[in-house]
């Protein structure tokens, strides 16, 4: 899909390229459904006869890319699904169990950049609403390192054991710079759902006219989704301490290879 730009789109120093995918969902009755969703804001820049793109990778496939051409003015864009492929047709997504989920960005532009990875994990009823009162901290994600370095300020969500923040979000920078077509190193690896969600219940006692007593036991996690979604950002390497504070909002140093790295 190939989107023409209006000629009033602001100019700025930065180019940013947002993809945001809905993933596949949990429940605990059993039932699955992949909801997509996708968001871009968009800066642009004169850059002569270049080009910027990046592209989200999962399990060694594209899932979605926005890529821009600056010859032709022009927005290269699509979107897809996760999760495509873990689960076999029929199969219930079981909790504790352990799926390969490796999640990274490819540089499908032409100009070097570098990449930010956004991780949202919340959980949603069967409606769609998002339940805040579930804790995020249930839906475990593996991140080893692999040269992304973690916001450990901007990010909310649990880190690792003994981290007591239970937010949705982390966020993280690919420390070198990223050459046109090279991919990152995976920034997650595995996805589970904590086994004990099925200890999070809830007990009501009634008792009747009768004198009887009636304890109903209520699982906390019956019926809600997990949900997971990705956001993909590239910034051009041109003047970047600039571009990705423009960008970004976040303050970088910039080594003589390249590498980057967040200040204090």
């Amino acid at each position: 899909m190939r989107k023409k730009k209006g000629s009033g789109l602001p100019v700025k120093t930065t180019v940013l390229l947002g993809l945001s995918v809905g993933c596949l969902t949990f429940s605990a009755v059993g039932s699955t459904r992949a909801a997509l969703s996708y968001y871009s804001e968009t800066y642009s820049a004169r850059i002569d006869m270049q080009s910027i793109g990046v592209t989200l990778v999962e399990n060694d496939r594209d899932v979605s890319y926005r890529d821009y051409t600056h010859a032709d003015d022009e927005w290269d864009e699509a979107t897809g699904t996760l999760f495509t492929g873990i689960l076999r047709e029929g199969e219930a997504w079981k909790p504790g169990e352990v799926h390969r989920e490796e999640l990274g960005a490819k540089n499908s532009g032409n100009i070097d950049e570098y990449v930010r990875i956004k991780v949202y994990k919340y959980w949603v009823d069967q409606n769609g609403r998002k339940v805040t009162e579930l804790s995020p901290a249930l839906i475990c994600l593996e991140m080893p390192g692999n040269g992304w370095i973690i916001d450990e300020k901007a990010s909310t969500a649990k880190l690792r054991e003994g981290d007591d923040r239970d937010g949705e979000m982390v966020i993280a920078y690919y420390s070198a710079v990223l050459a046109p077509g090279e991919s990152t190193l995976p920034f997650t690896e595995t996805i589970s759902v904590d086994g004990g969600i099925a200890e999070k219940v809830t007990e009501t006692v009634e008792t009747g006219e009768d004198g009887r007593t009636t304890i109903t036991t209520t699982y906390d996690y019956n019926g809600v989704n997990f949900m997971l979604e990705v956001e993909v950002d590239a910034v051009q390497t041109h003047n970047a301490v600039s571009a990705i504070r423009s960008a970004w909002g976040v303050d970088v140093e910039v080594a003589e290879d390249g590498s980057l790295s967040l200040r204090n």
